[in-house]
């Protein structure tokens, strides 16, 4: 069974530490964690990147589980998003509505696989990143590697410095700093960051579970001068060479384009910055609504469309 992060235990524990209401479920081939959220007049059970589920039969179990679960507490609705794409022609024949609405988790992302020889791993990486892998250090550039909460400041004024570029409103600096006391002592998540003359210059957010290491926030400076070090690349390249000493079995590099995509897309240049690690393309099943409350259900999601 493969769970992704957002439904792991650390998750979890970061959820309720933010005040949310949170269940877990389970059986034989099936789990899911379930926040409860809420908002004005609506409520939600929301399953980010799950259930997850061995085949069929178990998904069913665990979303009829989910659907009783959602009874008992009177949400609005159901929202789950399975990892598995052969997962979305079920939902559709049982009554899920897909979500294209809003902005959710990326149903694609970019995984490596670290279980091939390391010289391999860094073959399969683009001779760009190569060079800046093996000679960042020679230009000045150090990698750190921190568990201490405090350090997450160093990656809050690049997170900032990126949603001005691209127009983006991004979590509150709370969150990031609460992500950082909660995942951080439970060796769920480690930040790496770049340092010129002793200045950070780049840094970015990792999560990792038990086999998989994920990207999960990052940012660097916008100074000319630095962004031709290219810390970013160094930081990423050191991370996916360390996950795979710790025994990691995956890089998931997160929301990347869907394939094919036009060169304009929003996404199209870190897209391209994550394909030129190695790996391959993977698609998930998507977002899925179970309206529990109709007529709530669809005026709550007339509203959010035209929002």
């Amino acid at each position: 069974m493969n769970q992704h992060f957002l439904q792991s235990t650390a998750w979890q524990a970061f959820q309720e530490s933010l005040g949310r209401t949170t269940f877990r479920d389970s059986g034989p081939g099936w789990e899911y964690l379930a926040i409860l959220e809420r908002s004005t007049g609506n409520s939600r059970l929301y399953c980010p990147y799950g259930p997850a589920a061995d085949d069929e039969h178990s998904l069913a179990t665990s979303l009829s589980s989910l659907t009783q679960l959602g009874k008992k507490h009177h949400v609005t609705f159901l929202r789950v998003e399975p990892t598995n794409l052969d997962f979305a022609a079920y939902l559709q024949a049982h009554g899920w509505k897909k979500v294209t609405y809003q902005k959710l988790q990326p149903e694609h992302s970019h995984i490596i696989d670290l279980t091939q020889p390391q010289d391999q791993l860094i073959a399969h990486m683009a001779q760009p990143v190569r060079n800046v892998y093996r000679n960042y250090h020679k230009k000045g550039v150090a990698v750190h590697r921190s568990t201490d909460p405090h350090n997450i400041d160093i990656l809050l004024k690049f997170v900032h410095h990126v949603a001005r570029q691209r127009g983006i409103t991004p979590h509150p600096d709370s969150y990031f700093r609460q992500q950082a006391a909660t995942l951080f002592p439970l060796g769920a998540a480690t930040l790496y960051y770049a340092t010129l003359d002793d200045q950070p210059i780049a840094a970015a957010l990792f999560y990792h579970s038990s086999d998989t290491l994920y990207y999960a926030h990052a940012g660097a400076s916008s100074d000319p001068a630095h962004r031709k070090l290219n810390a970013g690349t160094a930081l990423l390249a050191e991370a996916i060479i360390d996950a795979q000493q710790r025994g990691l079995t995956k890089a998931d590099l997160y929301g990347i384009a869907p394939d094919g995509a036009d060169k304009n897309h929003p996404w199209a240049g870190f897209t391209k910055f994550k394909r030129s690690f190695g790996g391959r393309d993977v698609t998930f099943a998507g977002a899925w609504d179970l309206p529990l409350q109709r007529s709530r259900y669809w005026l709550y999601r007339a509203y959010q469309t035209l929002r």
